[in-house]
């Protein structure tokens, strides 16, 4: 009974897992291999289409494109958040109460804006005739920024997004390493600074590994809620113009709500799954290492 107790104190948590996210995933993974538009949907018939979902994704002319636009696009944004939050984050820790706590509170009002609002001030700031960025450029001097058009590629529509994601996402990053940083022991750094190290040796030998097993974790999630972001995209330009700024979400979004074929948008949530696993395989490994050095 003693050895049981552990497995039975988890099986309500392990079942709940189950039933709540296991079962979805695998109705998603036999959905992706049915027909299943509005009329199936609506007569309640199961037709099997085999790998033919599959094989319209896989053999689209945009498939491909639009995977590696997400893959970029998800790494330049973890990439960003990291460096800037980590940065904010030392800088807490070394700034005097008032301008921490000033800055914390900034941080944790945009955290808490909501996705749809903070997109919408983020278009009238980069709007084309009454944006206060171009105007503010132009007045600095830029003339070149009077009327100039921030979502008239599908790059730089991204960049905006970018942006807006990068914004929202440092706040909860910057926090969890500052609250990773007051762990370390004070005694550490004066030891450091008897012994006559300089500022990099302390990060290096002292900060820095007190920091690494939080930042995999949190660059991870990061990977993971950068990867499927859809509602910024959506809201700002639709995936337009001409497409350019679509990802995988927003394909799984025209396939199956606006296209209803949802069938062929649950092949593209299989796929996306796969692909997120293919990059984050490597990154989980040492993630899982790093832990398993800590035990």
């Amino acid at each position: 009974m003693t050895v049981s107790l552990p497995y039975l104190l988890m099986a309500p948590a392990v079942l709940a897992l189950v039933v709540l996210l296991g079962w979805p995933a695998v109705n998603v993974i036999i959905t992706s291999f049915r027909k299943l538009d509005l009329g199936e949907l609506t007569r309640g018939e199961v037709v099997w289409a085999g790998f033919d979902n599959y094989a319209q994704i896989l053999t689209g002319s945009d498939f491909w494109v639009i995977a590696l636009r997400t893959v970029v696009f998800t790494a330049a944004m973890v990439g960003a958040t990291v460096v800037i939050a980590l940065l904010l984050a030392l800088l807490m820790n070394h700034i005097p109460v008032v301008p921490r706590v000033v800055l914390q509170i900034s941080l944790l009002l945009a955290w808490a804006m909501p996705q749809l609002a903070a997109t919408t001030v983020f278009q009238w700031i980069f709007d084309q005739q009454f944006g206060i960025l171009n105007k503010t450029l132009v007045l600095l001097g830029f003339d070149s920024f009077e009327g100039a058009s921030w979502f008239a590629s599908g790059t730089s529509t991204l960049t905006v997004v970018g942006i807006l994601i990068v914004w929202q996402a440092v706040p909860f990053v910057a926090m969890t390493l500052y609250a990773a940083l007051l762990s370390v022991p004070k005694d550490l750094y004066e030891s450091a600074g008897i012994d006559g190290a300089n500022g990099w040796q302390t990060f290096s030998s002292i900060t820095w590994p007190h920091l690494k097993p939080v930042l995999m974790i949190v660059t991870f999630l990061s990977i993971l809620w950068d990867f499927k972001v859809f509602s910024q995209v959506w809201a700002v330009r639709e995936g337009g113009p001409n497409g350019e700024s679509t990802t995988l979400p927003v394909l799984q979004y025209l396939e199956g709500i606006a296209g209803k074929h949802f069938g062929v948008a649950a092949a593209v949530s299989v796929l996306m799954v796969i692909v997120l696993v293919i990059v984050c395989a490597q990154y989980l490994r040492l993630l899982l290492r790093s832990q398993e050095g800590e035990l």
